[in-house]
């Protein structure tokens, strides 16, 4: 299993899906070897999840530096030396080690994982080498129009994925219509193309704190009701602007005022950018910024406040945030800013939960809100649907995980035995 993102590093969601997969595929038939990038590389780290590795786990760490933080002078660097990312250092001693783990414990698969595209490239380098079945782990799409924004790092970032989908024995998604668009891309590879989506992990609601109210969703008391917004805004993906712009008319207008409503940014990792914006739109009063917590004190946080946010603009209708099945398994109220075309709200949809509106457009957001908020404090506000949440359990991803890896391996050995 090829990851950059894996314990101890700090600061994106991304960690959960390999760490996850790492934790229930032993009991699944599949034992795990890890193949990471040295800690050297990692800008932020924290030991709250190193006790979710199960004991035993092989994890590998090849040398790797970031090339914004190691290679600069001047506080610049050349351009080529990210090329497709900031860390394709960690390709050189990774293939070396990824090679000696092969000797060592000759595996049945590779797995490797983006968004950090140099992961595909050292899988890739390691099958051709190796000769053995390679899964391609996209989670979200690659090349994209607009983005990567620089034209030499678009063109290898569609080299990656169009040697992944030429080589892989499988290419995996984590929203449906990234799937589609890969399947029209790359026809001949449609197949192989599979939708597994990200999930939340059981075991660590069950030890996270309970919350606040266990008997109900609505706000006690003459207290704001809390929404919370749990992880990064990014300021194209997850613009604000028109969220605060519909709060400034309705606190003009005198149909909500802070007193009714406190929206909660925790880890937004662009607070100074939501304060600005905030103001800007006469929205301040009813926002707060909060630090980034540990990962079980954040899904605690979930379950403890009144409902939850999630943004996702047009330009990602492809990709569902992975923290989305931490809120349905939360058991709270959601508040989509979404496209209502999109992969995001089809999953709330799935979930029960229609309470959605434009991230875009001030005007639906402004004549949902209040009606939103209503709901929740008359305790009337619709909640996660518990089939959906179960089905979305990080358990019952990493068991559609196992049965691809046998898929693989079986058309390994049928490959070698023909008769």
């Amino acid at each position: 299993m090829i990851a950059y993102h894996f314990p101890p590093l700090s600061g994106s969601s991304g960690i959960q899906r390999t760490l996850r997969f790492v934790q229930h595929l032993p009991s699944l038939g599949w034992q795990p070897l890890v193949l990471s990038a040295s800690l050297l590389a990692y800008e932020k780290t924290s030991g709250d999840l190193l006790a979710d590795v199960p004991t035993g786990t092989v994890v590998r760490r090849a040398f790797a530096l970031d090339t914004a933080r190691h290679l600069q002078i001047g506080g610049r660097y050349m351009a080529w030396m990210a090329r497709p990312d900031r860390w394709i250092s960690w390709k050189f001693d990774a293939i070396r080690q990824g090679l000696k783990l092969i000797g060592e414990f000759k595996p049945d698969a590779i797995w490797s994982t983006y968004p950090i595209a140099t992961a595909h490239v050292i899988a890739s380098a390691l099958h051709g080498k190796t000769g053995i079945p390679w899964i391609a782990d996209f989670r979200d799409p690659m090349a994209q129009e607009g983005y990567p924004t620089d034209p030499k790092t678009w063109k290898i970032f569609q080299q990656i994925e169009a040697d992944a989908t030429e080589r892989a024995r499988y290419c995996v998604f984590t929203a449906p219509g990234a799937a589609r668009d890969y399947q029209h891309r790359y026809p001949d590879a449609a197949d192989r193309m599979v939708v597994m989506e990200n999930g939340y992990d059981e075991e660590s609601f069950t030890f996270a704190a309970p919350p606040r109210d266990a008997d109900g969703n609505q706000a006690k008391g003459p207290r704001p009701l809390v929404m919370l917004h749990s992880g990064i805004v990014y300021p194209s993906e997850r613009d604000p602007t028109q969220f605060f712009e519909a709060l400034g008319r309705l606190k003009s207008a005198g149909m909500l005022a802070p007193d009714d409503l406190r929206i909660r940014f925790r880890a937004s990792v662009h607070d100074d950018i939501l304060l600005k914006l905030a103001q800007d739109h006469g929205a301040l009063d009813f926002i707060e910024v909060c630090p980034a917590i540990p990962y079980r004190e954040a899904l605690a946080e979930m379950m403890d406040v009144d409902a939850l946010l999630v943004m996702q603009a047009d330009n990602c209708n492809a990709q569902i945030p992975a923290k989305i099945y931490e809120y349905l398994r939360a058991g709270k109220p959601i508040l989509g800013l979404t496209d209502p075309d999109g992969d995001t709200a089809g999953a709330l949809h799935r979930a029960g939960l229609h309470d959605i509106a434009r991230l875009d457009s001030a005007d639906e957001i402004a004549r949902l809100l209040p009606e939103f908020v209503g709901s929740c404090r008359r305790g009337r506000a619709a909640l996660p649907h518990w089939p959906a949440v179960k089905q979305a359990s990080r358990r019952e991803r990493s068991m559609a995980l196992a049965a691809l890896l046998e898929q693989a391996s079986l058309s390994r050995s049928v490959a070698a035995n023909p008769n």
